[in-house]
């Protein structure tokens, strides 16, 4: 704008000629168009300066939850190196160190009580009888032996008393004492009865035994195996045991036995797992085990995959299933197997089984459960898995939203924990009317924390798991049936982990198989409250005579022990 233009008046514009006004009006023009250039300029600068402080957010929000993460890893694997619960040492390890804590304070004890007998004694002022601990009542089915402490001489000692006594009372003290491990012969004697008139000789047959003509009765095929696959010895451990005992049994011996005890087990096994495939509900889990590779020189990883009934159901099986592999094909083969196998012209093609699975999100399980191919089959999460990554982070301290969803969480249990011994249909019933809304509330909890949270972060993590997968957390909502997570699988899975520290690897497919065919007969006898020695025991004296369309009269659920036995 030229100078002074600001300051002319109307009068001074009169008496401009039309050049000067056309000249003032153009000067004008410009001068807008550089004003809205300008303005321009600013506004695109403005922009950019909005643009970079929204990236620079972006980072900052993406290096906290960085952060944040690695804070997380870092107090986890010190929890894991300096902690002293169960990342420091398994239960295993803490049951030796509390043992050999119990044994250090009962010798202090004693050597300071021989330490005080030995010293003069001086009067003390009285002090009140210590407490003594109450201990557990020793079993009533224990065997008593009876020791009787009378005196020698039941005269009054008073004298110039000796007049004979009258017993008023006793007291009794039972001491628990065990005798080791005994072995004994069953000595048969089979007489031989002759006719001398039809010259005929009568003899009763051999009973027979699982061993045929072996010297291992079916209680030491038992222990044996029990041994082995329970106790988890190692047989050459177990030769050393039998050697205390006189007893001359070379692991090659043992190994035998264990064979052929586990060849005898099969058609048992087979009739075990069409029981278990026989439930609508079933939990599903896989855990690695190391199996010998006398080629290569080392182990490689192999897989024992577990599948039991319900939690909730009233009848209780576990099988064990020895794969080379975790693919997706392993569960496939073993679902195809149930109760009732295909008739007339449909015999030659595979049956399925149908119901709801209950398993960790594993991708090996999509093909197993893929709705195209098995329209009867149905997903349900593991509320626990989903739990443990909020526990994670609470435990190191890393967010608040973690405590907050394990308190929402354990509201949700706290139902289920009231609901053990209703009916399905009754548990389903109390569900919809107590924990749905407590469902409904953690969705819209975790949906609001989503929000706020940075993206990549292990919060947020934890959140889009439990999001993800709710349709399948929430399937206990529609089936009284189904549990709210797989913790009852992943027990009978605390078996395989005591083993793989005791025998450290299978050594062969054979040997895997074997196991798991044993482990899973043994496992469904103890969820069925039996003592696995006197189910294996019974089982194995029983097999060599059974009818093979009674044999599901020896399976867990069903067994019954035989008088004698």
């Amino acid at each position: 704008m030229m100078p002074g233009m600001r300051d002319l008046t109307a009068k001074d514009l009169q008496g401009l000629t039309p050049e000067a006004l056309g000249q003032l009006a153009q000067q004008m023009l410009q001068h807008i168009e550089s004003q809205a250039r300008e303005m321009a300029l600013k506004d695109q600068q403005l922009e950019l300066k909005d643009q970079q402080i929204q990236r620079q957010a972006r980072d900052i929000a993406w290096r906290d939850a960085k952060i944040e993460k690695v804070n997380f890893e870092l107090a986890r694997l010190k929890r894991w190196r300096f902690g002293a619960k169960t990342e420091a040492m398994d239960a295993q390890q803490r049951q030796m160190f509390e043992d050999t804590m119990a044994e250090d304070e009962a010798a202090l004890e004693a050597q300071l009580a021989a330490l005080r007998a030995a010293m003069p004694q001086t009067p003390e002022s009285p002090k009140p009888p210590p407490r003594r601990p109450r201990r557990q009542a020793l079993p009533e089915h224990l065997r008593r032996v009876e020791h009787r402490h009378e005196p020698a001489d039941t005269h009054c000692p008073t004298p110039g008393c000796g007049r004979p006594m009258t017993r008023v009372g006793e007291d009794v003290s039972e001491k628990l004492d065990i005798v080791p491990a005994e072995f004994f012969v069953h000595r048969h004697v089979y007489g031989k009865w002759a006719c001398r008139c039809c010259e005929r000789l009568v003899q009763e047959p051999a009973e027979p035994e699982i061993i045929d003509g072996g010297m291992a009765a079916s209680g030491l095929v038992a222990h044996t195996m029990i041994s082995r696959f329970v106790d988890h010895l190692p047989y050459y451990r177990l030769e050393t045991i039998n050697a205390r005992s006189r007893v001359h049994t070379p692991r090659s011996t043992l190994a035998s036995w264990s064979g052929q005890g586990g060849a005898a087990l099969e058609p048992l096994y087979e009739l075990l797992k069409r029981f278990v495939l026989s439930c609508a509900v079933l939990h599903a889990d896989e855990t690695p085990v190391a199996m010998l590779d006398p080629g290569a020189g080392k182990t490689k990883k192999t897989y024992i995959w577990a599948y039991a009934r319900g939690a909730l159901d009233a009848q209780r099986g576990v099988v064990y299933d020895f794969c080379l592999g975790r693919g997706g094909q392993y569960p496939v083969a073993f679902l195809a197997s149930t109760a009732d196998p295909p008739t007339g012209p449909d015999a030659d093609k595979p049956s399925s089984w149908q119901g709801t699975l209950v398993c960790d999100r594993y991708a090996g399980y999509d093909q197993a459960l893929d709705p195209k191919a098995y329209p009867d089959r149905r997903s349900a999460a593991c509320l626990v898995h989903a739990r443990r990554k909020f526990d994670e982070l609470a435990k190191a301290g890393a967010s608040d939203v973690a405590v907050q969803a394990i308190e929402r969480i354990a509201r949700i249990y706290r139902v289920e924990a009231e609901l053990g011994s209703l009916a399905a249909d009754e548990r389903l019933a109390v569900r919809q009317a107590l924990a749905r809304p407590l469902w409904d509330e953690l969705l819209v909890w975790l949906k609001l924390q989503r929000r706020r949270v940075a993206d990549g972060s292990t919060t947020a993590a934890a959140i889009d798991y439990s999001l993800k997968n709710w349709e399948e957390l929430t399937r206990n909502l529609h089936d009284g049936a189904v549990p709210l997570d797989n913790n009852h699988l992943e027990q009978q899975m605390r078996c395989w982990a005591m083993g793989r520290k005791a025998w450290l690897f299978c050594g062969s497919e054979l040997a895997g198989r074997r196991a798991a065919m044993v482990m899973s007969l043994v496992q469904s006898a103890k969820l069925n409250g039996h003592n696995p020695w006197a189910y294996l025991r019974d089982v194995l004296a029983r097999l060599p005579t059974h009818l093979n369309s009674r044999l599901e009269e020896l399976l867990p659920h069903r067994w019954s022990p035989t008088p004698e036995g």
